[in-house]
């Protein structure tokens, strides 16, 4: 069992990265062979709408996104993160979205895998879910199994949302230090992991 996490901050190893090791760290622990790709330190290019992958499962740019794809195939599940911004995910997730046009256009070749996302954002209540929404629509294109994680206990969340906001004081933003701090989304992240290894087993 593979499960690849794929983070698509412009910041590799930060809070994104965080929630999505803390997914792994429970997928591993569960004996998922497990990996985590920073597209920030990708060569990934626009696509370029050549529409080359219309007719067949091809790509005309080469470059480190092709072997991406492979890992993709090879994956049994699929995490994705993305930092909230503006209400969306980030460019660079937006690319690589864009770039797995191949793995769709003449059949959905990721159909049946298990898939995950999550968002980090800086302040509650300001497009975190929306962004989860565009993470979300892509997994259903690919008509993957999509895990919405749940812990046992007191409904806490409906998403993956983890925020750096910990509330207001005197009119103004009080910051927590990490997403670490974040007395929900570390849960559901671990909850992530856990899900995804079950659904796959009995996928198997």
């Amino acid at each position: 069992m593979k499960i690849l996490a794929i983070n698509g901050s412009h910041r590799a190893g930060q809070n994104t990265a965080k929630l999505l090791s803390l997914a792994l760290e429970e997928a591993q622990a569960r004996g998922a062979e497990t990996e985590l790709v920073e597209l920030s330190e990708l060569n990934i290019k626009y696509c370029s709408g050549c529409n080359r992958c219309l007719g067949k499962p091809m790509c005309s740019i080469d470059d480190d996104m092709t072997q991406l794809k492979e890992k993709m195939l090879e994956a049994d599940g699929i995490i994705l993160g993305s930092p909230d911004y503006f209400s969306n995910v980030t460019a660079r997730t937006k690319c690589f979205i864009d770039r797995t046009r191949p793995l769709h256009m003449t059949s959905n070749q990721l159909k049946g895998k298990v898939g995950g996302f999550l968002t980090m954002s800086g302040l509650d209540n300001c497009g975190a879910e929306a962004t989860n929404a565009v993470m979300e629509q892509f997994f259903a294109t690919h008509e993957m199994l999509i895990v919405h994680p749940r812990p046992e206990g007191p409904v806490i969340a409906s998403s993956i949302t983890g925020s750096l906001m910990a509330g207001m004081k005197d009119g103004k933003p009080r910051w927590r230090r990490s997403v670490d701090e974040d007395p929900i989304a570390p849960a559901l992240a671990r909850q992530l992991g856990k899900d995804m290894v079950e659904l796959i087993q009995k996928l198997s």
